[in-house]
């Protein structure tokens, strides 16, 4: 087939949506556990300190910053550190489906 700029976008576009179907089976389940230990702990750091009212203006800046801060340095790929970020950014992920999820539940 010739290697048409249609056929590399839809290339690109296959790899972006359906790129994690090729990974190892590892790196599937890994992932998958990270997201739900990011979610799990995240709920419950959300309901231990932010419900409290107490800490509330203290925590949720540096939830943002360490969100930020965990989004800004991601290495390359060829990285040695490329797989720990993968599992931080996931865990990320799921502590910010945590927070969304809190906050249909509370309807605000």
């Amino acid at each position: 087939m010739q290697k048409t700029k249609f056929s590399r976008i839809t290339y690109q576009l296959n790899n972006v949506l359906f790129g994690f179907l090729s990974d190892t089976w590892r790196s599937k389940s890994i992932g998958l556990i990270s997201v739900l230990t990011g979610y799990f702990l995240f709920a419950n750091f959300i309901t231990k300190f932010i419900s409290e009212g107490k800490n509330e203006l203290i925590m949720v800046p540096i939830i943002i910053v360490f969100i930020e801060i965990i989004i800004r340095i991601k290495p390359s790929s060829s990285s040695i550190y490329y797989d720990l970020w993968s599992v931080v950014d996931k865990l990320r992920i799921g502590a910010i489906y945590a927070v969304i999820l809190e906050a249909f539940k509370l309807g605000s």
